[in-house]
């Protein structure tokens, strides 16, 4: 590995370590859901059962807990970009898969800010990850405007700009009301092509 290259958890082939690195992540996942980006490793430790030290073992920066726990989410749009360009019609599939994106983005208080700085590092350990979900995306965005359906002048870097404003609109609503399924349905408006 190189100095360069981000470090990424990987889950250990030791039982007792993956014992400890799985229940640090489904601690983490929780934590981050009710607490946001910046939730104590301290305390995920300890809800975890395990020691701080160990918690930097497997998981030596919060960047790298991050992206642990976001990878799976991420694995998930590329799947279902994937799988919506074959089922759907393009601005359909673009459609669902921009709501789906928004969800992920708008998982936990903070996520979408690093999933928009992780895709412009290299040096992110959620930099790999966010770039295979960006040209997923890209694939839909291009099938969309090759079709007709979205404007030309689009680029994916603007879709995803967009795709982030309605994730912090999200991520920053109150409990009883989410705001980013309007905000999308305006961005899809000034997007789509009139026939």
């Amino acid at each position: 590995m190189s100095e360069a290259e981000p470090y990424i958890a990987r889950r250990p082939k030791r039982a007792d370590g993956q014992r400890n690195y799985d229940a640090i992540l489904a601690v983490a996942r929780k934590a981050f859901e009710a607490e946001g980006a910046e939730a104590s490793l301290e305390d995920i430790a300890a809800r975890a059962q395990v020691a701080i030290g160990t918690l930097y073992r497997h998981f030596p920066t919060r960047a790298t807990l991050v992206e642990a726990a976001t990878r799976d989410g991420l694995v998930l749009l590329v799947e279902a970009a994937e799988r919506l360009q074959k089922e759907q019609e393009p601005l359909g599939a673009l459609t669902e898969w921009m709501a789906l994106a928004v969800r992920h983005f708008s998982t936990f208080r903070g996520l979408v800010g690093i999933l928009a700085r992780s895709m412009y590092d290299e040096g992110t350990p959620s930099h790999a990850m966010c770039a295979a979900m960006h040209a997923a995306g890209a694939r839909l965005l291009t099938d969309a405007q090759d079709a007709g359906a979205v404007r030309r002048d689009l680029a994916p870097e603007e879709l995803f700009d967009l795709l982030s404003g309605a994730a912090w609109v999200r991520e920053n609503a109150s409990s009883d009301r989410d705001g980013s399924p309007r905000f999308l349905e305006h961005v899809l408006q000034g997007i789509a092509v009139r026939p």
